[in-house]
C-alpha cells in the first residue's frame, strides 16, 4: 500500500518576516510525495538529492501525534522504528518546484510528507485522520525544528495546503482571509543564484516593516497586485536583489511583479497576450523562465 500526495508551491504577496502578517497564493509547480511501508526505520529521500532532515522530522511529528515511537529521539526512529512486523516508512518525492528560491518549497515539502504519512498510517491502522489545520501545524512545527523558516511560514503553508490566496497572522497561525483566484498565467524568473529563507537577515528586513504594513493594507483591501508589487520592491531592495527584473516585467505588461519570499525568484502575474513580451524582457538577464498558473486546488491525495 502507498499514498501519494501532490502539493503546490506558492508565490508571495506579502512576506511576513518584517511584520508577522503575510499573504501568498498557490502556483502550479508541485512536489509529489509517496509514502509506503518499507524496511525497518524511517527512510526519506528527495529526487533533488537535498538533505532528508526536514522530511525525517515531518514523519516523526506524525508518528508522535499517534504515539508511535513518541519517546524515541529522531536518530532512534530513523533506524529502530518497528510496527511489530519489521516494517518502517519509506518516503520518496519528485518535483518540478525549484528549491530554496522563494516559492515555498519547504512548506510544500512539509505539507506533502505530513499528509502522505498521516494518510498511510490512518488507513493501515484505522486511526482518526488529522484535521486540515493539524496537518498544516505539524508541517510548520517540523519546518521550525529543521531551521528552514524564520516565521513558520503559515502564509506559505496555508496557500500551499488550500490553494488560492490566503492572508494570515503568522504568529497566531490564523487565516484572516482566503479566496480562490482567477487562473492567471504566472511567470517565474529564476536568476542564476539561490537564497534560503532560513538564513536571511531578519533584523534587516524588520527595518522596512512600516512600508510592508502599507502593502499589507492594500492586500486586506483586495488590491493584491499592488500589494505583491510593492512588497516585492521593498524586500528586493533590502535583500539586494535586482528590482529591474520586476520593473521590466511591469513595463512589458505584467499585472504585478516582484521578489517572491526572500528570493531568489521573481514572479509576474500576466495575461496571455503579454506572456511573450515579458519573457522577451527577461531574456536580458542571466537565468531561466518558468511558465505556470495559479493553483486553486491545494494539497491533495492523488
Amino acid at each position: 500500500m502507498a499514498k501519494t500526495v501532490k502539493s503546490p508551491g506558492s508565490a508571495t504577496v506579502i512576506n511576513a518576516i518584517s511584520t508577522g502578517y503575510g499573504s501568498a497564493f498557490g502556483i502550479d509547480l508541485n512536489i509529489e510525495c509517496e509514502a509506503k511501508f518499507g524496511s525497518k526505520g524511517i527512510d526519506c529521500s528527495s529526487d533533488l538529492g537535498v538533505s532528508p532532515n526536514l522530511m525525517n522530522i515531518c514523519v516523526k511529528k506524525v508518528l508522535s501525534h499517534y504515539n508511535i515511537g513518541k519517546d524515541k529521539s529522531l536518530d532512534e526512529l530513523l533506524s529502530d522504528l518497528d510496527f511489530g512486523n519489521g516494517e518502517g516508512i519509506q518516503i520518496r518525492t519528485k518535483t518540478n518546484l525549484p528549491l530554496g528560491s522563494g516559492l515555498s518549497s519547504s512548506s510544500t515539502l512539509s505539507n506533502s510528507v505530513v499528509m502522505a504519512t498521516a494518510s498511510l498510517l490512518c488507513e493501515e491502522f484505522f486511526l482518526n485522520p488529522l484535521s486540515d489545520f493539524e496537518l498544516i501545524n505539524l508541517g510548520i512545527d517540523a519546518s521550525l525544528e529543521a531551521g528552514v523558516t524564520i516565521t513558520g511560514a503559515f502564509d506559505d503553508a496555508s496557500a500551499s495546503f488550500f490553494g488560492g490566496l490566503t492572508i494570515t497572522d503568522n504568529g497566531k497561525r490564523q487565516i484572516l482571509h482566503q479566496e480562490k483566484l482567477p487562473e492567471y498565467d504566472i511567470l517565474v524568473f529564476m536568476p542564476d543564484e539561490s537564497s534560503l529563507s532560513g538564513s536571511s537577515d531578519a533584523e534587516r528586513m524588520k527595518l522596512i516593516s512600516p512600508y510592508v504594513e502599507m502593502a499589507f493594507k492594500e492586500a486586506m483591501g483586495g488590491n493584491y497586485f499592488k500589494a505583491l508589487t510593492l512588497n516585492g520592491l521593498l524586500y528586493g531592495t533590502v535583500l539586494d536583489f535586482n528590482n529591474n527584473i520586476a520593473l521590466d516585467a511591469l513595463s512589458a505588461g505584467a499585472l504585478a511583479s516582484g521578489l517572491s519570499g526572500t528570493g531568489s525568484s521573481f514572479v509576474a502575474v500576466v495575461e496571455e497576450d503579454s506572456i511573450d513580451v515579458v519573457k522577451d524582457a527577461w531574456a536580458n538577464y542571466d537565468g531561466n523562465v518558468i511558465e505556470t498558473k495559479v493553483n486553486n486546488e491545494g494539497t491533495k491525495i492523488i
